[in-house]
């Protein structure tokens, strides 16, 4: 992960570096409430309700801090179709994960290594190009 990390920052730069500061955040703020919620309400509806907050949190800095654009309609409607986009992903790979035996409380870190970049290539594409 650290090596495609590196590449992002060497292509992109400080935007780069902000979207894996913001990214962090989200991330920890996701797998948080995964976590505290898993064992009552079943690992897809924590992972939904962790996804939906990360979500709102990740719009809001993704416009004014990682990509420093304004929001406006139309950006918010790709923004939240790349995230359906992304949440299949998560979701698909979530369920693969748990179904090949990987522990429900460590599958979403796998998750994320794969659905992380697939993000940003949505949604930078969405904030940078949509108006």
């Amino acid at each position: 992960m650290w090596p495609r990390i590196r590449q992002l920052v060497q292509k992109h730069g400080p935007e780069a570096v902000r979207f894996v500061i913001v990214g962090l955040i989200a991330t920890v703020i996701h797998y948080g409430i995964y976590l505290l919620l898993e064992g009552w309400l079943g690992i897809n509806l924590a992972y939904s309700i962790g996804y939906a907050v990360s979500l709102a949190f990740n719009y809001i800095l993704s416009n004014y801090f990682t990509f420093k654009t304004q929001p406006s309609l139309a950006k918010s409607a790709g923004f939240c179709a790349s995230h359906a986009v992304n949440y299949g992903l998560h979701i698909a790979l979530l369920n693969l994960y748990v179904y090949c035996g990987v522990p429900e409380k460590i599958a979403p870190i796998f998750v994320f290594m794969v659905a992380i970049p697939v993000n940003y290539v949505l949604v930078r594409h969405v904030l940078k190009h949509w108006k």
